[in-house]
């Protein structure tokens, strides 16, 4: 890391917002990226925010799938988005389970504050964009903004338990393009 001012990123959840939300993604035909989410990952390296995603992988320590299977996904993710002329600057999982109880495990905030480390991040300022309202309220929890979408669980979530929420996310939107249209028009 070079001696450059720490600046803010753009943090996404993989699945159900990047691609569809399976449940446990025990193989890699399963994998099937959100036609939108190239162009907008596209958008957001084409104004200068870094991309990062975090993403839980309980499946691991649960025996559901191998580790490497993990890694096959981001490879492939990471192929379909560079076809488009997208890129992400790191990809962050926990494969523990939350009887682990460490810190990488989202909703803690483990892993946003080692991407900021090693990429020499700024987390206040930065964006979260997730499904799932937990994620929203990790990157709140370190001074993200949070976009809440609709894809996923997102819609499920928004409609039944926004009333319970103690603080409302930044932002709601349909999906990860439009995400990116909210994240674009306020910098």
């Amino acid at each position: 890391m070079d001696n450059a001012k720490p600046r803010p990123a753009v943090f996404l959840d993989r699945d159900g917002t990047i691609a569809e939300e399976v449940g446990y993604l025990n193989h890699l035909s399963r994998f099937q990226m959100f036609p939108f989410a190239p162009q907008a990952i596209r958008r957001l390296n084409e104004a200068g925010w870094p991309v990062i995603v975090v993403t839980n992988q309980s499946g691991v320590t649960r025996g559901f799938f191998p580790e490497e299977l993990v890694q096959q996904v981001h490879q492939h993710m990471m192929v379909e988005l560079g076809a488009a002329g997208a890129r992400v600057d790191g990809v962050y999982y926990c494969p523990h389970g939350s009887e682990h109880r460490c810190t990488c495990r989202k909703p803690l905030p483990g892993m946003l504050e080692q991407a900021a480390r090693e990429h020499g991040l700024r987390l206040d300022g930065s964006y979260i964009v997730s499904d799932r309202y937990a994620d929203v309220q990790m990157g709140q929890s370190v001074g993200c903004h949070g976009i809440l979408v609709m894809t996923g669980y997102g819609r499920g979530e928004w409609e039944w338990n926004r009333q319970r929420w103690p603080r409302q996310p930044d932002s709601v939107a349909e999906n990860l393009l439009a995400a990116t249209n909210v994240i674009l028009g306020e910098r």
